[in-house]
């Protein structure tokens, strides 16, 4: 199987003019999808090797994987729609160099190595720009899309369009017992009865509605540091380069601002998270009259509980379920995120739930893989 699919690899590369370039393995995420940088006469390019098909079997119950359920690509149509909808705004995702979406290969503009990542760990970008700065023009980025409108259906290259799904109660519900199915178990060591779930999933319910603070807009669900490139030499927002953008939705302009500021794989103050988020007000103050600071702060926090309960269930099922288990590490701080959210007041009934069936001082140990 591996070596037909090299074979597939070889064929398009070559077709793409690209066939005698080196190639050498990026880093991977939790996905099903990898990576390779190419370096030849033609410059560097960036190879994505995503074949068709769900993210795992079909839920118990279910005829539908949870991939499908939650709206996640299941092939590489939505990253080249998507991709060249934010270059159209003037958002800097990589251009597309070649594809054949069927066989799941796509070519790639390099956007390079100066990861938001790496700039978290040292303060500033490569170019010495400040952190701050990097924040900002991410910010500046998804205020430029939140008022851009939501796409109705988005161009393909073969003429057809993709219609962006929506990021529905089914879709942020299925997440959420991502906590339920995966995380509680293992921090408390049994299951959770049945009539505790439905109480879990009628307080979810309950919450969704808060989300809703404004016109839906494009939801790239994954806008953190470790799919933002600094692009120091570009101007204004497209100094964020994006990847990682192909399970986007349309949803709530609250969503991304959480993903930014609430970063599962790196720290971020609870000073900067609350300059940032003021940034961000005050800047969609400005520019829209009927902006609502409420009811936005409602959603970030029901967002920012909804994504960490999801984030906490996923990284324990990456562990168990797909045997790689250095995710762990980051669930303490998930965690700690997640209390932030829960001490706003709209999710008061939430906290007390999760305080009865895995208290925040058993929130906060860390798991064990032995």
């Amino acid at each position: 199987m591996a070596e037909e699919r090299e074979k597939k690899i070889a064929a398009f590369l070559e077709k793409a003019g690209w066939g005698t370039a080196a190639r050498a393995p990026l880093a991977c995420d939790a996905s099903t999808r990898a990576y390779e940088r190419l370096s030849g006469p033609e410059g560097r390019a960036v190879l994505m090797n995503a074949p068709a098909g769900p993210d795992g079997p079909p839920l118990e119950g279910s005829r539908k994987a949870y991939s499908a359920i939650a709206h996640l690509a299941e092939d590489c149509r939505p990253f080249v729609a998507v991709g060249e909808h934010l270059r159209t705004l003037g958002l800097s995702a990589p251009r597309l160099l070649a594809h054949d979406m069927e066989a799941g290969l796509l070519l790639l503009e390099d956007l390079g190595d100066d990861l938001y990542g790496k700039a978290i760990e040292t303060g500033k970008a490569g170019d010495g720009t400040p952190l701050d700065a990097l924040y900002r023009a991410a910010i500046d980025a998804l205020l430029l899309l939140h008022q851009a409108g939501t796409p109705a259906a988005l161009p393909l290259p073969d003429g057809s369009t993709y219609k962006v799904p929506s990021y529905d109660e089914a879709a942020l519900a299925i997440e959420t017992e991502l906590l339920t199915d995966w995380y509680i178990p293992v921090k408390k060591g049994a299951e959770l009865a049945v009539e505790e779930k439905d109480i879990y999933r009628a307080l979810w319910k309950k919450l969704f509605p808060e989300t809703q603070c404004g016109a839906p807009v494009l939801v790239l669900r994954d806008y953190h540091s470790p799919n933002l490139l600094w692009l120091g030499e570009r101007e204004g927002p497209a100094r964020a380069g994006m990847l990682d953008y192909q399970d986007a939705q349309v949803g709530s302009r609250a969503y991304d601002l959480v993903s930014l500021l609430q970063d599962a794989r790196k720290d971020v103050p609870e000073v900067r998270e609350e300059e940032m988020l003021a940034y961000y007000i005050e800047k969609a103050r400005a520019g829209e009259a009927d902006f609502d600071e409420t009811a936005f702060r409602a959603a970030y926090a029901v967002l920012g509980a909804q994504r960490n309960a999801k984030i906490m269930g996923i990284f324990v099922r990456l562990w168990r379920r797909d045997g790689k288990p250095g995710y762990l590490a980051h669930l303490p701080r998930v965690s700690a995120y997640l209390e932030r959210d829960l001490r706003h007041p709209v999710l008061s009934e939430m906290k007390a739930w999760l305080d009865t069936h895995v208290p925040a001082a058993l929130r906060k140990e860390i798991l064990q893989t032995e």
